[in-house]
Formats: structure tokens, C-alpha cells, sequence
């Protein structure tokens, strides 16, 4: 038919070819990063680096689909010249600008690697700015590695070279209405694909790719940088970072009064198991043990379970999360990195080494592993798991019954709890992360329980209580186990969720999670009620000191069960303001100045006490808030979080 005669197959298969070319020309730039700094990044054999080459496609398909977004669509877009001499003569020089530009970044980070320990990221742009003698640094820097030079002339040159060897015939259509019919359906295909390209795939259950998923895939996090590509890290950083070292004090001042090393001395003659429990959007509203003294009219709880356990647990009524974001739980609770205005673990500095309770236990000989139920990688758990040194991952693909998947994000809580509990253990002392996923948008739970909760008065009622009847069918099972006695169980929340009481809906306590500590072993003397303020950042060192680990601790937070009070300073951010709870007052802080200060039990920031009350505490507290932000900046932006 002379309709499918107008479909332009010429055209889309050498423009298939031109981009398949940049998946080559970024593969070679791959080997040859590797090879220049194989010294710095250990790869143990031929396999192990084709698997990383492999995993890198991901973001090489990212980087690509960014610098050639123009070239695609000019390539494809209907306006007849498209194969005549003089446009493809346009679209070559397109094509070698924006590629070259884009592929040299790559080459650069060959001899700067060594030096930064991180794929090129837009930081760059704000290092260069302040520095005179930029230009003079490059020619040096390729005067003594004159052979990068020579490879990004070569392979540019062959590039060239491949390129011109498939070449348009130009033709003219015959029928203009299917000429522009084809184009626009190959047209709006081809978006759908690059957008899926840019993202790094179509699942729901996933964000788009970041730097923290070159992780996924590697043994030593170091390997993440052979992953990446440097187009991918330096796009993808764009615009993104607001990690800038500042100076409001000096050292002294933060070692005084910030004291971002702890240490404890608690002796450990039989190292407890760890269990961490991090419940998907587990708000503190919904929970009745953290409810009694809140006087809230007409409350009702939707976690009976937890309650009960809350009776004979340490629980702490008034903590806080550091996050906005389920990765951001993650960062907090496990390494005691609280996110602010951007999120570290989507920041570029991701990619360091971080002393964390998952690196803490490894020292002490715990076997160390992280479970979520969703498909592996999601939400980056996988990659910063790497990062944080989890010797053990399961997740869907483990699990390996699809049947239990609820469709959209991950594996119902109950089996996947179940096979949490059997699972563990195998080897003593271990730690042991479970991220649960069921109660979460769109708030669904399994069939086979529809009419066994209330509906409550909001769409997260049911699943939270799906959630909480998994975590006591959990316990069921997991008290038959050998290991149970000895263990020290930690439940908080990622973060909130939907609110359904006026409480909850106060600024502050919209990062309201609860925070319990259970043993069945009374040995850990953990019981009671605990009104101090607390937060997610606390479990690392809390935990730390518990399993008996006494050498120096970085961390923000404390020891809620040690003798020794160390200050406690309260941290997160709403996206656009840092929050601090310093004594007995709250401080809003942009990054530069204090934009309000508030009485802590104002949580809904409604009466600023900024230039109406001044005393020494407050002062001292707006003081220590920049100190905590100047000292966060420094270890995160020089890699000192080890």
C-alpha cells in the first residue's frame, strides 16, 4: 500500500545507528576511565567489569538521551528537507557540538577521578567560578596526561568517521498526509521512549535514576564510578545542589557544643541481635501509644499491635523525622544523615564512605542485611545499601513469589514479614533492616482481608492496620525462633503520611514518627516512657551503644539510653527552610541566617519570637544551629563522614 510507503524506515534506522554509535563511543570511554584509575577502583576479573559495563547502559541511555534530546527530534520532525545534503549537514554538526562537549567530560574525569574520588558533578561549576586560573589548571593537567588528549581525538575521529559511513539518500514523499501521519506517531513514540530513556525506566514503584543507583549493582561502592558516566553525574546534579561550605564559627564551638563525635562506654558480654523496623510512612498520629497525653478529640488508634508492644517497649512519644522521603528514612535511622533543603543521598556526595550502625556491626561481626519486598533497586534502597556496606539485600527478586506482589509498589507486608522472620538469623550476632511497604499510596490491602479493619476516617486508616496485623503475625512467628531472646527490636516510621486530626497537621508534626525499643530480654532494661524529644538520627549511636560498641561514634544524634547526656539538636528541613529543636526553642534557618525562632511546643510555627524576645538561650541556640549546619556542610562536602 502507498500509505506504508511514506513511512520514513530510512530515516529512523540511521538515526537507530547514530545513537547506537554513542552507546559504543560511551562503553570505550567506560573501559578507558576504568583503566586510568584501575589503581584507585578494584575490579577482580573480566566478568566482574562486563557487569558493571552492563548496568552502566542505564545511565549511559540517560546521558545520551539528554544531549541528543535535539538532535532525535530534529531528526524526526516532519518538514520534508529532512534528507536533503544541507539539513543533514546541520544535523551532523549538531550532533558532533553536543556529543563532543558531552563525551569530553568524560575524559576529563579521567585525571580528575584521582583527585575528587567522585564522578564530575556540577559542583564543578561552583569550584570554577571562584578560580582564576582554570584554563591554566586544564593544559597543565593535559600537558602531563597528554594521552587522554590523543584518545579524544581518536575516538572522536572514528566517531566521525562511523558516522559518515551510513549516509541519507534524499528523497522526497510522494503522498504528504501519510508522510506526516507516520512521522507523528513515530514522532510521539519516540518522546514516550526518551522519556523512559531520561528516567530509567517506566515503573511506577521507582524515582528516576540518580547517582546513588550506580550502587545497585556493585560490591565495592568505589565500583559505582565505573557504573556512571560522567555526562549522566553532571546532568543529573544540574541545578540540584545547595551543598555549600559555610563558616559561622570555629571548630571549638562545634566540638563544644555540637559534639558531632560520641562515645560510650557500656560493657557487652553477649552481643544482642538488631532488628530495625522502618514502617512505611508510619505517622505518629496513627498510633494510640504515642496519643494518651495529646488531648485530641474523638482520637482513635489503627495500630492495636503496636500498641500492646509499646506497653513493654522504651518508647519516646515525641520524636521526629529527619526526611521528607522514604531514602531519606533510610539515610537517617541507619547512618544518622539527616536530609535537608536536597537530600544527601541524591546529592553528589552520596558516593563516600559512611560510618553507619550497618558498618558499626560489620566491625563487631554481625552479619548484616536489608529487606524490602518492592523490586530491587527501588527507591535506591539498593544502591545506598551498598554504599552503607550491608553484607546481605533481598527483595523481590529474592523473595522470588510474584503472586505476593500487590501490583504496584512491593510484596504485601504479611508474607514478606514472614519470610523476614525466617530468613534472619542463620548466622549470630546479626542486624537486620526490614523496610515495610504495604501502607502506602494507593492505600489497597490484599482481598482476602476486605472488611477485617476499619475504614477510619482517611484512606491510610485500613493499610496501616494491615500493616500492624502483619507486624503481629510477624512477632508470632518470629518468637519460635532460636534468636529471638536475645534481640533488640527498633520500629519508626520513614516518614508521615495523610493526616486526619488537627494536631498532626502543625508543621512541625508533619515529620511526627514514633520511636519504640523492645527486647524480651529485661537484661537491656527497656521499658517505660521516654517525653525528651528525639529523633530518627538517634537509633545509630542508640544502638551503638546498646550492642556494646565503644570506640568514637560520627553522629548527629545520641544515645537515648546512655548515662551520658550529649546535647541534643533536633534536625530537618521542609524543602525550603533547615528546622532546628534546640532546648527549649524551635529555629527556621535558610542557609545563611535565622529567619525565625519559635517555643517548642508551638509546632505550628505560629507565633515568631524572632526580634521579640532575645536571652542568652536563645541566642546560644540560633548560634549552635548554624554551627550544627556549618559542621553537616563541611563532613558531607570534604567526604568526613567516615
Amino acid at each position: 500500500m502507498k500509505f506504508f510507503k511514506e513511512f520514513r524506515k530510512q530515516e529512523v534506522l540511521v538515526l537507530l545507528y547514530r545513537i547506537f554509535l554513542a552507546y559504543i563511543f560511551y562503553q570505550i570511554a567506560r573501559l578507558l576511565f576504568w583503566y586510568f584509575n584501575k589503581k584507585l577502583i578494584k575490579v577482580d576479573s573480566v566478568s566482574d567489569y562486563f557487569n558493571l559495563a552492563f548496568h552502566g547502559t542505564a545511565f549511559d541511555t540517560t546521558a545520551i538521551l539528554y544531549v541528543n534530546a535535539l538532535f532525535i527530534l530534529l531528526s524526526l520532525v516532519p518538514i520534508v528537507i529532512n534528507t536533503k545534503k544541507v539539513y543533514q549537514t546541520v544535523l551532523l554538526w549538531l550532533y558532533f557540538i553536543t556529543n563532543g562537549i558531552a563525551y569530553a567530560m568524560n575524559f576529563g574525569d579521567f585525571i580528575y577521578y584521582k583527585f575528587s574520588q567522585a564522578r564530575l558533578t556540577s559542583t564543578a561549576l561552583d569550584v570554577a567560578k571562584h578560580e582564576s586560573n582554570v584554563f591554566k589548571v586544564f593544559t597543565v593537567s593535559l600537558g602531563q596526561h597528554p594521552f587522554v588528549l590523543i584518545w579524544f581525538v581518536v575516538l572522536m575521529a572514528l566517531w566521525v568517521f562511523l558516522y559518515k559511513k551510513v549516509k541519507i539518500t534524499e528523497q522526497k514523499p510522494l503522498k504528504l498526509i501519510p508522510y506526516f501521519i507516520w512521522s507523528v506517531v513515530v514522532l510521539c513514540g519516540t518522546i514516550v521512549l526518551v522519556i523512559g530513556g531520561i528516567r530509567g525506566d517506566f515503573k511506577h514503584s521507582t524515582r528516576p535514576i540518580n547517582l546513588v543507583d550506580a550502587n545497585r549493582f556493585v560490591v565495592n561502592p568505589l565500583q559505582g564510578n565505573v557504573v556512571l558516566n560522567s555526562t549522566f553525574s553532571f546532568f543529573r546534579t544540574l541545578g540540584t545542589n545547595n551543598f555549600k561550605e559555610v563558616h559561622f564559627v570555629d571548630e571549638k564551638y562545634i566540638n563544644d557544643n555540637v559534639q558531632p563525635y560520641k562515645i560510650y562506654d557500656r560493657e557487652v558480654a553477649n552481643r544482642p541481635n538488631v532488628v530495625i523496623f522502618i514502617v512505611e510512612s508510619f505517622g505518629r498520629e496513627y498510633s494510640g501509644a504515642f496519643n494518651k497525653d495529646k488531648n485530641i478529640k474523638g482520637y482513635v488508634s489503627y495500630t492495636p499491635f503496636i500498641d500492646s508492644l509499646a506497653g513493654q517497649s522504651l518508647i519516646f512519644p515525641n520524636t521526629f523525622a529527619n526526611g521528607r522521603q522514604s531514602i531519606h528514612g533510610m539515610s537517617s535511622v541507619l547512618a544518622g544523615i539527616p536530609s535537608l533543603t536536597d537530600a544527601f543521598t541524591s546529592s553528589p556526595y552520596s558516593n563516600q564512605k559512611i560510618q553507619s550502625i550497618v558498618s558499626v556491626c560489620n566491625d563487631l561481626g554481625y552479619d548484616t542485611s536489608f529487606y524490602h519486598g518492592a523490586p530491587n533497586g527501588s527507591m535506591g534502597f539498593l544502591g545506598f545499601g551498598n554504599i552503607l556496606g550491608f553484607k546481605h539485600y533481598f527483595g523481590k527478586n529474592e523473595y522470588n513469589h510474584d503472586e505476593d506482589f500487590d501490583g504496584m509498589w512491593a510484596v504485601w507486608d504479611e508474607p514478606f514479614l514472614q519470610y523476614f522472620a525466617k530468613n534472619v538469623g542463620k548466622r549470630q550476632p546479626f542486624m537486620a533492616t526490614v523496610f515495610t511497604a504495604s501502607s502506602h499510596h494507593p492505600f489497597k490491602i490484599p482481598e482476602k482481608y476486605n472488611g477485617k479493619f476499619k475504614k477510619g476516617t482517611i484512606e491510610m486508616h485500613e493499610p496501616m492496620q494491615y500493616t500492624d496485623y502483619a507486624i503481629k503475625k510477624y512477632f508470632e512467628t518470629a518468637k519460635k525462633q532460636p534468636w529471638f531472646n536475645n534481640t533488640i527490636f527498633v520500629f519508626t516510621g520513614d516518614h508521615t503520611n495523610q493526616v486526619a486530626y488537627g494536631e498532626y497537621e502543625k508543621a512541625m508534626n508533619r515529620f511526627a514518627v514514633p520511636l519504640i525499643l523492645y527486647s524480651p530480654n529485661p537484661e537491656y532494661n527497656l521499658k517505660g516512657v521516654n517525653p525528651e524529644t528525639a529523633q530518627q538520627i538517634d537509633i545509630y549511636p542508640t544502638l551503638a551503644d546498646l550492642i556494646g560498641y565503644n570506640k568514637p561514634i560520627r553522629s548527629w544524634g545520641r544515645s537515648v539510653v546512655s548515662d551520658k547526656k550529649y546535647p541534643s539538636i533536633v534536625v530537618n528541613s521542609d524543602g525550603s527552610s533547615e528546622q532546628f529543636i534546640i532546648g527549649n526553642h524551635m529555629y527556621r534557618f535558610d542557609g545563611k541566617e535565622i529567619t525565625g525562632v519559635y517555643d517548642k511546643n508551638d509546632l505550628g510555627f505560629e507565633n515568631n519570637l524572632m526580634g521579640k524576645l532575645k536571652t542568652p538561650e536563645i541566642e546560644k541556640g540560633m548560634q549552635t544551629a548554624k554551627a550544627w549546619f556549618q559542621d553537616y556542610m563541611d563532613r558531607v562536602i570534604n567526604r568526613k563522614l567516615k
